[in-house]
């Protein structure tokens, strides 16, 4: 008696095209499995985290993609910048010798990246890039289907089959296995109830494009123009964001805990000006500048998921897990996110074995450094002032440059993270410490994960 073996018409369904999508297909693509993408929007459109860090720059490499990078003219981003006033922040306080400005910055180039040979990433506009990525993936070989939103996966069969429609007509592949990377609609976290409600962050954001923004207007060197600006407000919590898309359009976005949201959109934009407000020059620099798009908000930003991978299933950048964005890491997390799971993709075809302790490198490798990241923000909303004393101080400036160059995944707790945090708990137990008064309305052992 013979066994009928099920034949797959794809090795890998990729579900979304977005970077964590066309990244893991162009992978796999490359490496000669038969892998096919559905997105179920047409490109390009637009998207919000239009910023990368350095360790994007590895998966450019790998893929080949520097060249069309510069074809693109994207803004080369050199560093960052954090801005705020020392009426709300510092409140002029001299600790340990260290006299406090309005102002932090960092630069790429003062830290070597093994695998990164060029001292800049850039800035995106979404629409182009995604666009970008997803074409290169298809050129190297993976089927692309836009247009086709996947409804569910059913994995009760030797094959998962992923089910969609075209048209009123509903259709399945039968695949060798799944790679979620659905973004925040987090298909499968939904379907096999995986996902996670952060319980301490719930951001939102409200944001738009900006025509002939003057970006020196907060900048101290004109070298800094072009770098991503972080402004802190005086609301507890709250931060705009300035990031290049080209040489004359700026992207704004006010970032906030729900509470502070406002419901209606009228009521929405004029939290935006109220919020823009509170900084004088970022205010007459946007009045002087023409809007070119609707403002646009976002919520729920940060969840987790109860497991990233399965027997035949992995996700992947957004659709795995997304942090609060204010080291702009959500596109760079999602390539390398894409990058890891490849690797073990490969391996699990090589063998014709995907079941979920197969993927078991990628996952432990992805939470290790959204953990990172996670803690790492935790601090930063807790007490700001601390972030600028650490970047400035230079036992431990280049310690805080790999975190946000992006090379966290190799440290299960990096020791400048335990040093920032235990500060921070002294600082709580200390009422008559100085900076006692600056600090943000959750206690630091309110951030820890509870994924």
């Amino acid at each position: 008696m013979t066994t009928t073996v099920e034949q797959p018409d794809f090795d890998v369904a990729i579900i979304g095209g977005g970077p964590g999508g066309s990244t893991t297909a162009a992978y796999l693509a490359k490496a000669g499995l038969k892998c096919v993408v559905f997105e179920r929007e047409l490109f390009p459109r637009p998207h919000v985290g239009e910023s990368l860090v350095p360790s994007a720059n590895r998966v450019f490499k790998e893929l080949g993609l520097f060249e069309k990078m510069e074809e693109h003219r994207f803004p080369h981003k050199f560093g960052a910048v954090w801005t705020t006033t020392t009426s709300s922040h510092t409140h002029g306080i001299d600790w340990e010798g260290l006299a406090q400005h309005d102002n932090a910055s960092i630069r790429f180039d003062e830290r070597e990246q093994s695998g990164v040979d060029q001292n800049y990433t850039y800035h995106v506009d979404r629409g182009l890039f995604d666009l970008l990525m997803l074409q290169h993936a298809h050129e190297l070989g993976a089927e692309v289907y836009e247009g086709i939103r996947v409804h569910g996966v059913d994995f009760s069969e030797q094959l998962p089959r992923v089910k969609f429609a075209v048209g009123r007509k509903d259709m399945d592949v039968r695949v060798r296995m799944v790679v979620d990377a659905s973004g925040r609609r987090t298909l499968l976290g939904n379907q096999l109830k995986l996902k996670v409600m952060d319980p301490v962050f719930d951001q939102y954001a409200i944001h738009s494009w900006f025509q002939d923004y003057d970006r020196s207007l907060l900048s101290k060197k004109p070298a800094q123009e072009d770098y991503i600006f972080i402004h802190f407000l005086p609301i507890s919590n709250t931060w705009i964001w300035q990031i290049p898309i080209t040489d004359s359009v700026t992207s704004i976005g006010v970032v906030t805990q729900k509470k502070h949201f406002a419901r209606s959109k009228a009521e929405r934009e004029q939290f935006f000006w109220e919020c823009v407000g509170a900084r004088p020059e970022l205010l007459h620099g946007l009045k002087a500048a023409k809007r070119l798009r609707p403002f646009k908000d976002e919520g729920d930003y940060s969840y987790a998921m109860k497991q990233m991978c399965g027997d035949r299933f992995v996700l992947v950048g957004d659709a795995a897990r997304f942090v609060d964005p204010i080291f702009s890491t959500g596109v760079s997390i999602a390539m390398n996110s894409a990058r890891f799971a490849s690797r073990d993709i490969v391996k699990a075809a090589e063998h014709g074995k995907f079941d979920q302790q197969s993927f078991e490198t990628f996952e432990s490798t992805i939470r290790r450094g959204t953990r990172n990241w996670y803690n790492f923000i935790s601090v930063y909303y807790r007490l700001n002032v601390l972030f600028t004393y650490f970047i400035r101080e230079p036992k431990y400036r280049l310690d805080v440059l790999k975190l946000l160059q992006g090379d966290v995944y190799d440290d299960d707790e990096p020791a400048v993270l335990v040093k920032m945090r235990d500060t921070v708990t002294d600082i709580e137990r200390r009422p008559d410490h100085p900076w006692h008064k600056l600090l943000n309305d959750l206690t630091n052992n309110a951030f820890s994960p509870q994924f």
